[in-house]
């Protein structure tokens, strides 16, 4: 296909920028959330023709939503815009009829050019920008210095606010056993999954750092990385003072790390619009495949070391595209934890060491976990891959939640009309996969599904079992007794997974012991 045989309100992308600013740097700003994403929507603009040129067309703006914006537990001390999309547009320069507060979790980058491509192609709007930003260490760093800075701003317009997104992720019955942070609850996962495959923890560890090894190769060399140490996985896994343990079996260095200045953004339009603009074809890249779904509840899983939903979405928007995964030149697979990873290959046939990577940004451990917005960084990494390559194909995979959600895209140069893809059907698929029965009050003899022991400042501090009663076979949650501790010890120990406990319920949390 050529352009010229297009439909005319075909969706492309055809503006990629990023920003991003570190301690050390020589430069070093202290931009606030809104100053670092206006660097990042400048960026795409000027990457698309111009800035002064683009402007007065943009129609339509979404932000991805900062951590700050996600939880009032995450709000920092020195104020924020009120509304982060309208705040972004004004000092751009811009006046969208349009503005989308998007709801929270990383799979948001990737589903807003899903999103953005359907009314693109309804003719809804006719430019779109998207954009996303944190500043999670000039944040303490500030802090920290005790400076005082003014990030407070009102703007008026507007706006579509989708919330925090967080409802249901982590249910009441879930909290009242600490299971709330995403290290403790991806660890439950990681052990699940390693049961299933029959590894000894020791054999696990160094699968996780031979996954993440390549990854540390790739962030040292992109220039808005946050980190620039390269890593093998020995050293990955290796627990020292430097590499201490959060959640086991996650050493820090297998974890997202939140401390960053960065920023990224996509412009997005129709290939009619981009004519009558002149913008360059050689910069347009279309979006041949997408899925978004939501996978079941936490406790709903029946097999607690995998997503379906993720690779169901993942099989989706590749069949869309007509083509499988070895077709796939540039891919980045979301990073937060390894099993976000493993999950896809393990669905895809994916090797750890598959000679294209399996990131094309870096990982969010290394690279950095930037909030919600680290997919849009994927999205630009991959775009500026395919441009080098005319012709080839990208894979962005982005995930959210505790493996909660998942948005997919499948990008390349070659011109293809735009189909809208059947997100209800896939929704409706998952939504019919088995689940367990669940029980918040447990009381008997049953056996460990899976666990996690949390540390505090290097030394054990308390553990979380996924448990199923004998005699009812029913899933519940419990934590060890406080006043026996040597239970962690045993966790620690010999294989756990499959042996006897004995749980009661009780009012402040379900308790278990050997």
């Amino acid at each position: 296909m050529t352009t010229q045989t297009l439909n005319p309100n075909t969706p492309i992308l055809i503006g990629v920028g990023e920003y991003s600013e570190r301690l050390d740097d020589s430069n070093y700003q202290a931009l606030s959330p809104v100053q670092l994403a206006v660097r990042a929507a400048n960026a795409a603009c000027d990457d698309a023709l111009t800035k002064a040129a683009l402007v007065d067309h943009i129609d339509a703006i979404a932000s991805v939503r900062t951590f700050e914006d996600t939880s009032p537990k995450l709000a920092g001390p020195f104020g924020k815009a009120n509304c982060f999309p309208r705040a972004i547009a004004k000092h751009v320069g811009i006046e969208p009829k349009v503005a989308i507060w998007e709801v929270g979790g990383g799979q948001s980058p990737q589903h807003l050019v899903s999103e953005f491509c359907e009314k693109l192609a309804a003719g809804d709007i006719s430019m779109g920008l998207l954009v996303g930003a944190e500043a999670i260490s000039t944040t303490r760093f500030l802090a920290n210095q005790q400076k005082e800075v003014d990030w407070s701003e009102t703007v008026d317009g507007d706006v579509e606010d989708r919330g925090p997104g967080s409802e249901g992720l982590s249910t009441p019955y879930m909290q009242k056993h600490m299971l709330y942070a995403a290290p403790q609850a991806y660890a439950l996962l990681e052990h699940a999954r390693r049961a299933r495959l029959g590894l000894k923890p020791q054999e696990y560890a160094r699968q996780m750092g031979e996954l993440f090894a390549p990854f540390t190769s790739v962030a040292a060399e992109n220039p808005h990385s946050m980190s620039r140490e390269t890593f093998n996985a020995t050293e990955l896994i290796d627990v020292t003072e430097k590499n201490r343990i959060i959640a086991d079996p996650y050493p820090r260095r297998l974890v997202a790390r939140d401390q960053v200045n960065q920023s990224a953004a996509l412009l997005l339009t129709t290939v009619a619009k981009a004519e009558a603009l002149n913008i360059d074809a050689s910069k347009w890249v279309f979006l041949h495949g997408y899925a978004d779904v939501a996978e079941k509840g936490y406790m709903e899983r029946e097999d607690l070391g995998a997503s379906p939903a993720a690779l169901m979405a993942s099989q989706q928007a590749l069949k869309a595209a007509g083509i499988g995964i070895s077709d796939v030149d540039a891919m980045d697979l979301y990073s937060c934890f390894p099993i976000a990873v493993s999950n896809i290959c393990d669905g895809l046939g994916l090797a750890a060491d598959d000679p294209r990577g399996l990131t094309a940004v870096g990982g969010l451990p290394f690279f950095g976990g930037a909030g919600n917005n680290y997919s849009m960084h994927a999205v630009v990494s991959v775009a500026q891959k395919l441009r080098q390559k005319p012709g080839s194909y990208g894979f962005v995979g982005a995930n959210g939640g505790f493996m909660s959600k998942y948005s997919v895209g499948v990008y390349s140069t070659s011109p293809r009309n735009f189909t809208a893809g059947d997100n209800q059907s896939l929704q409706n698929a998952v939504d019919q996969l088995p689940s367990p029965t669940v029980t918040e009050t447990p009381n008997g003899e049953a056996t460990i599904e899976t666990y996690t022991v949390v540390y505090h400042k290097g030394a054990p501090a308390f553990s979380i079992v996924i448990g199923r009663l004998k005699a009812t076979n029913e899933r519940f949650l419990a934590m060890n007794r406080k006043e026996e501790p040597e239970t962690l010890k045993t966790l620690l120990g010999e294989e756990p997974i499959g042996k006897t406990i004995f749980v009661t319920s009780a009012a402040d949390a379900n308790r278990f012991t050997f």
